[in-house]
């Protein structure tokens, strides 16, 4: 079928009127690089926007404490109480699906009051007490030195790790951090190690201006003793924290009385909820995407549906003389149908090639210009480009269905007498 003599009568015929054959296939060039396009700018915002997610485990939750909406066991409504230390302990023991629970606690704010003082110089930081997990919650790259580990909770060493942010603000440049020392709120902490949030996106200098310290270190160098003001709580990877939240909830419900029914007394902020609610936003714009993508591509296939029907009123004295030749329907099908594949690949593939080159540019852009909020990395994957392949064959098929299938009706006495 695929002959020398079959892809030189498909040459001829395509280049038989060029300008015609250009404007043609412009149509299905211009359908399949919008629909890539659009589904790497849809991949654009999902990794814009999913950034902000990328430096805690998805799979969390933090949870603090409320007032009480409800009196319950003769404690009045509008009631404030703690997490205590035991709490955590109680979930650990109580939940086995879940990876870590980590208690927090938390000092001072950004841009708030200065907090921190190094010789004469003095910033504004938000202070963190944690447990050495929290690093695998939210993940961040030790540039110098070590993060918090357990040796520092149980003896409640006055060490802490800094950010850059802090680093930049009460250092010399060049000037060595690792076993200085820095003081909070009039406590003097031995500083062991810097970081930097893991591929962080959104508000970096908040990240940056952060300084971690051991958990009971924090509450016995600033009287919280086993109070823990909120936690974060990851599920192991096979489990969502979605499904395990409510017995959580009811737990500590049980452990501090608290009405049962008091939806308003422990707080929370789903990640796992929330992660799932942007990718079902994105998989619809990808929906989105495809539709407008193949309408737009329709448009082309049907101009060059009309082109070929053209074609085979232009060619049918050549058909009747090729059928009395003792050219089969097939062949003569068969012929109609390869050009017009050919046509729909070859300028499919231009229209995919022209979008990946779109695509290099608005990348090569970004990287030039930095960050841009809620929009990073816009691309497709390979699997993108095999669907449209896919669907530039199927498109091509259809687009020489209709006139393959008049060319083999005409009769080869009457296709001869037509002038």
């Amino acid at each position: 079928m695929f002959n020398r003599d079959r892809w030189n009568e498909i040459l001829e015929a395509l280049n038989a009127n060029k300008f015609r054959t250009a404007l043609t296939a412009f149509g299905v060039f211009w359908g399949i690089t919008i629909l890539v396009l659009l589904l790497a700018l849809t991949n654009g915002l999902r990794n814009g926007v999913t950034a902000d997610f990328g430096n805690f485990a998805t799979n969390s939750m933090f949870m603090w404490t409320q007032g009480t909406s409800k009196p319950y066991k003769g404690l009045p409504k509008g009631r404030y109480f703690n997490y205590k230390i035991d709490d955590v302990a109680a979930i650990k023991s109580e939940f086995p699906e879940l990876k870590y629970v980590s208690p927090r606690n938390q000092l001072g704010g950004f841009r708030g009051a200065n907090n921190v003082i190094r010789g004469t110089k003095t910033g504004a930081f938000e202070i963190f007490g944690d447990y050495p997990e929290f690093i695998n919650q939210r993940p961040m790259d030790i540039l110098q030195g070590r993060f918090i580990s357990y040796s520092d909770i149980e003896a409640k060493r006055k060490i802490c790790v800094i950010g850059t942010g802090v680093v930049k603000s009460l250092y010399d440049k060049d000037e060595d951090v690792i076993g200085t020392y820095i003081k909070i709120n009039g406590v003097n902490f031995l500083v062991v190690g810097t970081f930097k949030m893991s591929n962080s996106q959104g508000d970096d200098e908040q990240d940056a201006s952060t300084i971690y310290m051991p958990f009971t270190t924090f509450g016995q160098a600033f009287n919280m003793g086993d109070i823990v003001s909120w936690m974060a709580i990851t599920a192991v990877d096979d489990i969502t924290i979605t499904s395990v939240k409510q017995k959580v909830f009811d737990l500590m419900k049980s452990r501090h009385k608290v009405h049962p029914q008091d939806e308003r007394a422990i707080g929370h902020f789903d990640l796992s909820e929330q992660f799932g609610r942007v990718n079902g936003l994105f998989t619809i714009l990808a929906f989105v995407g495809y539709f407008v993508g193949a309408l737009v591509l329709m448009s082309g296939i049907i101009g060059i549906n009309n082109i070929m029907l053209i074609v085979v009123k232009e060619r049918t004295k050549e058909i009747g003389v090729r059928r009395a030749l003792g050219a089969t329907p097939w062949m003569i099908k068969g012929q109609i149908l390869q050009e017009s594949l050919v046509l729909t690949i070859i300028s499919g593939m231009l229209g995919v090639s022209f979008a990946a080159l779109v695509i290099w540019v608005m990348n090569a852009i970004l990287d030039n210009i930095g960050p841009v909020e809620n929009f990073a990395n816009p691309s497709v994957g390979m699997q993108v480009v095999f669907a449209a392949l896919i669907i530039l064959v199927v498109s091509g098929l259809l687009a020489g269905l209709i006139p393959a299938n008049k060319a083999t009706k005409m009769k080869p006495v009457d296709a001869l007498r037509i002038e």
